[in-house]
Order: structure tokens, then C-alpha cells, then sequence
């Protein structure tokens, strides 16, 4: 590399740092020339906002600090040989740190597209460690609005909750990308544009990013879109080269590019490509292009594909998969694919619960707070009895078993939308009001689908509660991994019990209870030991108090 220049400030973002800083990973990069034109001992500091892609600073070397020359090239006018290239011996020191789950908030790239001002792509964020995809549930912004950091942008259904999304910079939404009521959109793919002008606003427009820009934001595209890689190698390489510097809106020698997920959604409706006009960069066929082909001649992709095979005169409704109900199938499914499930079950009296229930709720009327229901009582016996053997409170990994020291419990919540598991945490440590008042508050916001992050992760055992609500008997629940075990909970129903004499016999309730369990980490005999301290809490329910 023979001239660099610094570009520290190159715009508005810049010179707001403490911004950047917090909210995104800052890759520092200081590069030495060892060209002839530039001393030694004069370096030049080059930024550039880094996403959770980067392995290595090799890496970054070879695709980030190009990429960010090119845009202080095309803001400042700077001249610079082509061919260079910095390497990872040429970048010097890498700072940077790993990203966690709870840091990483949406995705976003600076872009400077041919012909348009200087603008960002904001991504579909990753919300949850289990989101592949989301749904755009509204915009609380309008194109042209101004925006700043902390304001609500929009709303984004997620594989369990709908999450706020909020802005992390000041600037001017010029374009929706995804609009209300959007699903199915892959983590990373464009759903808006920013811009730090007001004034270019109006140039974003007719705005569409390419399929690459979707699939991975932070990647750099080439100039012609690529086609998919079955063409590629049958091509000569030769004849893709040479109209790099001369990109055409004609495909050459009669090829069609189109996107992979537009070349899929054509070939399961059967859908020529030639017959589809594609409106992407160069004349790309695009996603939107094969559903507007399709909606033009009366025909949906996924009624086409259900259709088939169904009996003549039968009717039906088709009710689309929710995002947790896509989670709960695919984690369930997994679960009983991969855990040697074992179940237990015994039988537990409940009368001196019940009565200390009672009792209970008697102070909680004079005092004004809310009543304890049976459920809370079982929440709170289970976390002591995870307490008292913590070898069920625990996960399986490959390497070792991961015992925790948390009790957290996940309490199983029934919604319109699907299935969902509030966490309640430190359970051992809490009281049973303050764990009854956050269970109706979580099962509220679960039904309301306003669960957060943090109000259903981290959970190390599951309570699944059939018999109160439903009046389930007894019943086997699966098993939510990473857990190893989940309990069961049917209803309370009386019995008659031998009394002392030949002749006596007395009544008496019993609640049935099967803890599921996960083979690899609970042996038989631990969850035995788990079920008697559970058994104990709850026919001995004072012990819970000392």
C-alpha cells in the first residue's frame, strides 16, 4: 500500500464516537506503508464498524479495510493506485472483542452503491439465540421521518416475542425496505435504508437491494450480480470477467440471473424465468418479482403446493405457522430425536398443601396482595428440590455436564399464538408472593406476545401445569433442551386410603406428578432422589418456609 488516508472524519456517524463505541463493535486497524511515498513512522488509523462475521484479522484485513478506502475514496476525492492490497502482516494490531447475544442489537452495513449518496442498510436483527427469521410487525416510523438514537423504529415478531427495534444513530428514514405485516425475512436481509441528509431522501425511491445485499449485508457484492454457483462452474471463467468494469442490463450469451431464492420459488410453481421481467440491480430477477408474476396470473405459490393430494370435497381452513409455533416444532422435534427421554412418576398428598394454601391466601386477602395458587407452591418446592439435588439442575454438552448454580425456573404458558416459557429466576431465593406476582405478570405478557429476551431465556428447569387449568390426570411432558429434565403436573383428585382399622379407610387428595428426564445427565436413581425432596416439599409443605 502505497497512500492511505485517514477517515475519522468522513461523516456525522464519526464524530459522534461514543455512540459507535456503544453500541457496535469498533475494529481499530493501524496500517503502515512500506512504500517509498510514505515514512515509516507515519500511520494512518482506518475504522470500520464491525459486525459478528470477522474470525480473524486476516479477515478483516482482506475485506474491510479495502471496502472502507473505497468509501473515503468516493467522499473525499483521494486518488489511489489500484491493485494494492493490504494483508494481515500489513494491517499491524487487531483490537477487538466477542460479541454476546445480549450486545448484538440489529445488523447494518455502510453502503455507497453506485449513483447513490452515502446511506446505510439496516438488517433484520437476531434477537434470540434461536431466531433464524422474523416478521415485521410495524413500522412506528414513516419514510422521511427523522430519526434518533433510542427511538422506537419498529416492531419485529421474533421466534417467541415481538421485540421493539430501536435506532442507534441520528438520520432520516429514506426507505422501507420490508413493510408491515412482512414474514419470513432471514436475519441480515435489508428492511430499511438510512441517510444522514435530508435531502437525499428522494434518491432512495426506487430502492431495491440485490439478493447478495439480503443474504449477507455485510459482505461487499460484486458490480454484475453472480449467479448461482451450478452456473458458475459450468461457465468458462473468462466470460464472466472482462464485464466487471462494464456491467450490462442484457444477461449475456442468453443466461437469466435471478437470486437463489427467486430461481427456488420459480421452479416449485414451475414458472419460466424468461417470462419474468426482474426490476433488481442489472435487471436481476428477484423474490418480489416471481410473486408478483404469480399474483398476476391468479395463482399463490403455497395454495398450489397444499392443494395437492387433498380429497375432492373435503373442506378445510389453512391457519400459517406463528413464528413460536416454527420454534416450539423444530426444538421439540430435536428434543425427541436426540434425548434419551425416562419418566418417573409418583404420587403426592396434598391435603396439608391445601390447607396451608388456605392460610395463605387469608393473609394475602387482609393485606391486599394476590392469592397463591397451588402452581406457585409447586414452582417453589421444585426450585428447593433442585437446590437439594443440583445434579437435575444441569445441561449436556459433548465435553463435560454444566451444573448451575441458578434455579431458574421456566413455567409453561398456553397463548393463541402458541406455547411459551416465562422464566422465573433465583426461584429458591424468592418468596411465594413475589413468585406468584411474577408469574401472572409473565403469563400476561405472554399472552400478549410482549414477552422480552430476558423474561424467557435462561431457564434451567421446566413446571408444566396440566391438571389445575385442564384437569389432565397424569401425562409425560418433552423435555426443553438445553434442559435435562421437565415436571409434569396433573390435577388433584380425592381417593379413599385404608384407614387403621380392617374396616376404617379415610379420604384423601393426590396430585400426580412425572418428571421427564434426560438419560446423558440424570441417571434413574438421581431422579428418584429429585422426586422424594419434591414429594417431601409438598406433603410437608412448612419445611418450604424454614
Amino acid at each position: 500500500m502505497t497512500y492511505t488516508s485517514q477517515v475519522l472524519r468522513h461523516s456525522k456517524k464519526v464524530r459522534n464516537a461514543t455512540n459507535l463505541v456503544r453500541h457496535d463493535y469498533l475494529v481499530l486497524v493501524r496500517c503502515f506503508s512500506s512504500g517509498p511515498s510514505l515514512p515509516a513512522n507515519r500511520a494512518n488509523d482506518l475504522f470500520k464498524l464491525r459486525k459478528a462475521g470477522f474470525a480473524s484479522s486476516a479477515d478483516c484485513c482482506e475485506s474491510v479495510i479495502p471496502s472502507m478506502i473505497s468509501v473515503v475514496q468516493k467522499q473525499q476525492g483521494i486518488s489511489m493506485r489500484t491493485g494494492s492490497k493490504i494483508n494481515a502482516p500489513t494491517a499491524g494490531m487487531l483490537f477487538s472483542h466477542k460479541p454476546s447475544w445480549s450486545e448484538i442489537q440489529y445488523g447494518r452495513s455502510f453502503c455507497t452503491n453506485s449513483g447513490l449518496p452515502p446511506h446505510q442498510e439496516i438488517g433484520m436483527p437476531s434477537l434470540s439465540p434461536t431466531m433464524t427469521e422474523g416478521n415485521i410487525a410495524r413500522w412506528l416510523k414513516k419514510e422521511g421521518d427523522k430519526i434518533s438514537p433510542g427511538e422506537v423504529l419498529c416492531e419485529v415478531e421474533t421466534d417467541k416475542a415481538t421485540v421493539e427495534m430501536e435506532c442507534m444513530e441520528e438520520g432520516y428514514l429514506a426507505k422501507i425496505v420490508r413493510g408491515d405485516g412482512t414474514s419470513g425475512i432471514k436475519v441480515g436481509e435489508v428492511i430499511a435504508i438510512t441517510v444522514e441528509e435530508e435531502e437525499d431522501i428522494t434518491k432512495f425511491k426506487d430502492y431495491a437491494p440485490s439478493a447478495s445485499d439480503s443474504a449477507a449485508p455485510a459482505e461487499k457484492p460484486p458490480t454484475p450480480p453472480s449467479p448461482p454457483k451450478e452456473e458458475v462452474t459450468r461457465e468458462p471463467v473468462t466470460s464472466t470477467e472482462p464485464k466487471v468494469s462494464k456491467p450490462s442490463s442484457t444477461p449475456a450469451e442468453g443466461r437469466i440471473f435471478a437470486s437463489p431464492l427467486a430461481r427456488k420459488i420459480a421452479e416449485e410453481n414451475k414458472v419460466p424465468l424468461s417470462s419474468i421481467k426482474g426490476t433488481g440491480p442489472d435487471g436481476v430477477i428477484v423474490k418480489a418479482d416471481v410473486e408478483e408474476y404469480l399474483a398476476s396470473r391468479g395463482k399463490e405459490a403455497p395454495a398450489s403446493k397444499v392443494s395437492t393430494g387433498v380429497a375432492a370435497g373435503l373442506d378445510y381452513i389453512d391457519i400459517p405457522h406463528t413464528q413460536i409455533r416454527k420454534v416450539t416444532a423444530s426444538r421439540l422435534l430435536l428434543s425427541k430425536q436426540t434425548i434419551p427421554h425416562y419418566y418417573l412418576t409418583v404420587d403426592t398428598c396434598v391435603d396439608k398443601l391445601m390447607d396451608l394454601r388456605t392460610k395463605l391466601n387469608s393473609l394475602q386477602e387482609a393485606s391486599g396482595g394476590k392469592r397463591i395458587s397451588v402452581n406457585d407452591l409447586v414452582i417453589k418446592a421444585a426450585a428447593l428440590a433442585l437446590k437439594k439435588v443440583p445434579q437435575c439442575n444441569s445441561s449436556w454438552t459433548n465435553d463435560y455436564i454444566r451444573q448451575y448454580h441458578n434455579v431458574n425456573i421456566n413455567v409453561a404458558v398456553q397463548t393463541e399464538n402458541g406455547l411459551y416459557v416465562p422464566v422465573i429466576r433465583d426461584a429458591d431465593k424468592k418468596g411465594l408472593s413475589r413468585i406468584s406476582d411474577e408469574v401472572k405478570q409473565l403469563a400476561q405478557k405472554a399472552k400478549e406476545n410482549s414477552l422480552k429476551p430476558e423474561d424467557y431465556e435462561g431457564g434451567t428447569f421446566t413446571v408444566s401445569n396440566l391438571g389445575g387449568p385442564f384437569g389432565i390426570k397424569q401425562f409425560c411432558a418433552i423435555i426443553n433442551p438445553p434442559q435435562s429434565g421437565i415436571l409434569a403436573v396433573g390435577s388433584a383428585e380425592k381417593r379413599v386410603v385404608p384407614g387403621l382399622g380392617p374396616d376404617q379407610y379415610n379420604f384423601a387428595s393426590f396430585m400426580s406428578v412425572t418428571l421427564s428426564c434426560d438419560h446423558r445427565v440424570i441417571d434413574g436413581a438421581i431422579g428418584a432422589e429429585w422426586l422424594k425432596a419434591f414429594k417431601g416439599y409438598i406433603e410437608n409443605p412448612e419445611s418450604m418456609l424454614l
